[in-house]
């Protein structure tokens, strides 16, 4: 790659030709479900079954290949928190290349593992991403190896860009395309490819409200940390947007949105039930702007990408508890009652006639507070949804029982 060298519609052409036989075509399904409940069009572009499980194999593999073999021969290094690196990986690994990737020390076990697997050496530092990337770069100076940025370089937003070119190909009369935002790599791309040729396509940007970094260097006008709270879509937990990213988001793209985590915990599970797809909590931040009706006014034939699905079973498990809570499939509930024989045999009687399933019980008489002669039972129930969780505490109301709703 030459210097100043910069995203253009060629590079990412020149990508597709380079990446065809190397990286999965992925499917553009229609979704009958979501389309029905949104009252348009809605298209699933499938980046969850790549074949490292992201989109980033895309951008790792186009900046390897682009490069002469004997500029490789050091190996190459990178960081990153989990996609970046099996991209890397399995990139290196195919072409007989030494992968060093840095991971911060918080990083799942399976991710460290999976990223091993494909014959990358990891290193384990710091206490975030940021931490990782410095150590990264100061290794890759020091031993002379070729630094892939995760997402802030032409030829890796190149990669990237090909799935513009693929939803062009299945879909020529799209109207709107959603795409998550991190460091910026994967909108630039993906804008470039379809703005080129489609300039009336919108194209709109979503980030976890916890970590808006594009939207702030886009609202702001300029490019500077922010702080980054808890969220479980920690693949695009990005403090600084990139600088070679922003000026092309900022040209060429339309919108950006922001989403709640419960938004993107409903989305996962909605995408588990509804379509059979597990989607990391980076890539269902499009599905959880589009339910929750994020972007405003008329959006005709659009196209979700879900960028990844590299979740954890033990995250995964979590967020569908969460997901559930949130869409009121699970009621939380604190009820005081006389502890006297048979009373809850009573309240579970109660609870079958208006159909809700008792998942967990805690009986406690000792709770500090408590008058005695009463206990304090918390009940984990099973409901139907939002409307029968209402019916189940009105009628336990009617029945003369005082609750409490647990909200966490």
């Amino acid at each position: 790659m030459k210097e100043g060298c910069v995203l253009t519609y060629e590079l990412i052409q020149e990508a597709s030709d380079r990446l065809r036989k190397r990286v999965r075509q992925t499917e553009l399904i229609a979704s009958p479900h979501f389309s029905d409940q949104l009252g348009y069009p809605l298209y699933l572009k499938c980046e969850n079954l790549q074949k490292t499980g992201a989109f980033k194999l895309r951008g790792a593999m186009n900046f390897m290949t682009a490069r002469d073999r004997s500029e490789l021969k050091q190996g190459v290094t990178a960081a990153s928190a989990g996609n970046h690196a099996q991209g890397v990986a399995y990139g290196a690994d195919l072409l007989g290349v030494p992968a060093r990737i840095f991971m911060p020390e918080s990083t799942p076990p399976q991710k460290v593992q999976a990223t091993r697997d494909l014959g990358a050496e990891v290193v384990l530092t710091g206490a975030n991403f940021d931490e990782s990337f410095a150590a990264a770069q100061a290794d890759s100076q020091r031993c002379g190896t070729v630094f892939i940025h995760p997402f802030d370089d032409p030829l890796v937003m190149a990669g990237q860009g090909t799935i513009g070119l693929e939803m062009l190909k299945e879909l020529p009369d799209l109207e709107t395309v959603v795409v998550p935002i991190g460091g910026g790599g994967l909108l630039a791309g993906v804008a470039m490819a379809i703005k080129t040729t489609h300039p009336q396509v919108r194209v709109v940007g979503v980030e976890s409200a916890a970590a808006p970094c594009m939207y702030r260097a886009i609202k702001d006008h300029r490019i500077s940390e922010v702080p980054l709270g808890l969220t479980i879509a920690d693949g695009i937990a990005v403090k600084k947007a990139g600088g070679l990213t922003t000026p092309i988001i900022r040209e060429l793209v339309d919108e950006i949105v922001l989403v709640e985590e419960e938004e993107i915990a409903l989305a996962i599970v909605a995408l588990l039930e509804r379509s059979k797809l597990l989607v990391e909590g980076a890539g269902a931040v499009t599905l959880a702007a589009l339910l929750n009706h994020r972007i405003k006014g008329p959006l005709g034939k659009t196209v979700c990408l879900l960028s990844g699905g590299n979740i954890d079973v033990r995250t995964l498990a979590l967020v569908v508890e969460r997901g559930l809570l949130a869409a009121g499939r699970y009621l939380k509930l604190r009820i005081e009652m006389r502890d006297t024989p048979g009373a809850l045999a009573q309240l579970a009687t109660d609870l079958a006639a208006v159909r809700a399933n008792i998942h967990d019980i805690t009986h406690d008489r000792r709770t500090k507070g408590l008058v005695m002669g009463t206990t304090a039972v918390q009940l984990l129930l099973e409901t139907r949804g939002q409307d029968h969780a209402r019916e189940i505490v009105a009628a336990l109301r009617q029945q003369g029982y005082e609750l409490e709703l647990d909200e966490g």
